[in-house]
C-alpha cells in the first residue's frame, strides 16, 4: 500500500524538473537532471503553481481530518493566490487563467461551487494538476467533480480528474496501469486512453488542455519502467512540462515508491519541510 509521501514527493519533484522547461518547444533542449533558472529564472528545485495548489488541497484535507470542505479548500487556494502561502520561496510566480478567474469569483462572494468557469474553453489542466491528493481518502466521484468545478467546471476538466484519481487508486492498490486502461470502454474525447502504451511520441501532445496533459502523462508512465525515466520523458516532451512531469511523477510516485526518486532530486527540493507540513 503506498502513501500520500509517494504521490506528493513524486509530483514535487517532476513539477520541479519542468519549471526551467516550461513552453520550451519538443526538441528545442534536452533535459537530463534538475537543473534551475530557465523559463522562470527559478532556483533548481523550484516547483510551481501545480505543487503549490495541491499542497493546499493536501493541508485543507488535513485539517479537516481527511473530509473534503470546499469553503476550505478555496479558502486556502485564496491564501495562495494572494499571499503566496504554499509556494517553494514565498513567491507566486505562475497561474493559469481559468484558476485565476474563479478565485477572483471567490473573493467578490460568489460560493466555492459556483467559482469554477463552465465554458469549452476553460479546459486547461489545472484542477488536475491539484487533485491526486484525493486518491488518498474516501471519496465518491461526485466528490471528485465538485474539486474540480472550484476552478474548472466543464465537463471534459470534471472528467478527466474523475479517470485520474480512479487510476491512481488503483495504482495504490498495485494494479498496473496497462491492466486498468484497458479494462474500460473510453469514449470521447478520452478514446486515445486505452491505446496509449502503443502510441509513439508523434502521437504526444504536450499542450496545458486538460485532455492532452492527462494523455502526455498516462503515456510516460506507460512507456517506462521507473521513475527517473518517467519524469524525464514527460520534461522531454515539451510546452506543458511542470504540469504533465508534475502529474506523471505523481502516479509513478505511486507505483515505484519514495525510496526510488533519485535522491539527489529530493535534496534539490525546495521548502520540503512545507512539504511534509502539509502530508496528512
Amino acid at each position: 500500500m503506498r502513501l500520500l509521501k509517494d504521490a506528493v514527493y513524486g509530483f514535487a519533484v517532476g513539477d520541479a524538473l519542468g519549471v526551467p522547461f516550461e513552453f520550451k518547444k519538443r526538441g528545442s533542449f534536452h533535459c537530463t537532471d534538475m537543473v534551475g533558472y530557465g523559463t522562470w529564472n527559478q532556483k533548481a528545485g523550484t516547483w510551481s503553481d501545480d505543487t503549490s495548489m495541491l499542497l493546499a488541497t493536501c493541508d485543507s484535507l488535513k485539517k479537516h481530518n481527511e473530509v473534503i470542505h470546499v469553503d476550505d479548500m478555496m479558502g486556502k487556494f485564496e491564501q495562495w493566490y494572494s499571499r503566496a502561502d504554499y509556494t517553494a520561496h514565498y513567491e507566486r510566480f505562475d497561474i493559469g487563467n481559468t484558476t485565476a478567474a474563479a478565485i477572483e469569483q471567490y473573493r467578490l462572494g460568489t460560493t466555492p461551487l459556483k467559482c469554477g468557469q463552465i465554458d469549452i474553453f476553460s479546459n486547461g489542466n489545472g484542477s488536475l494538476m491539484r487533485i491526486l491528493p484525493l486518491a488518498f481518502i474516501p471519496c465518491e466521484e461526485n466528490d471528485l467533480r465538485d474539486v474540480s468545478s472550484l476552478t474548472h467546471a466543464h465537463f471534459f476538466s470534471i472528467e478527466a480528474c474523475v479517470i485520474y484519481i480512479n487510476i491512481a487508486k488503483q495504482l495504490i492498490q498495485g494494479e498496473s496501469l496497462q491492466f486498468i486502461l484497458s479494462r474500460v470502454t473510453w469514449l470521447e474525447p478520452f478514446e486515445n486512453m486505452g491505446k496509449l502504451a502503443q502510441l509513439s511520441e508523434s502521437d504526444i501532445i504536450s499542450s496545458g488542455y486538460v485532455v492532452h496533459t492527462l494523455e502526455a502523462a498516462l503515456w510516460c508512465v506507460c512507456t517506462t519502467n521507473n521513475y527517473r525515466d518517467c519524469v524525464l520523458k514527460a520534461v522531454n516532451l515539451g510546452e506543458d512540462t511542470d504540469t504533465i512531469a508534475a502529474i506523471a511523477g505523481g502516479l509513478a510516485g505511486i507505483i515505484y515508491g519514495y525510496e526510488q526518486i533519485p535522491s539527489d532530486w529530493v535534496e534539490k527540493l525546495a521548502n520540503k519541510e512545507l512539504i511534509d507540513e502539509c502530508l496528512f
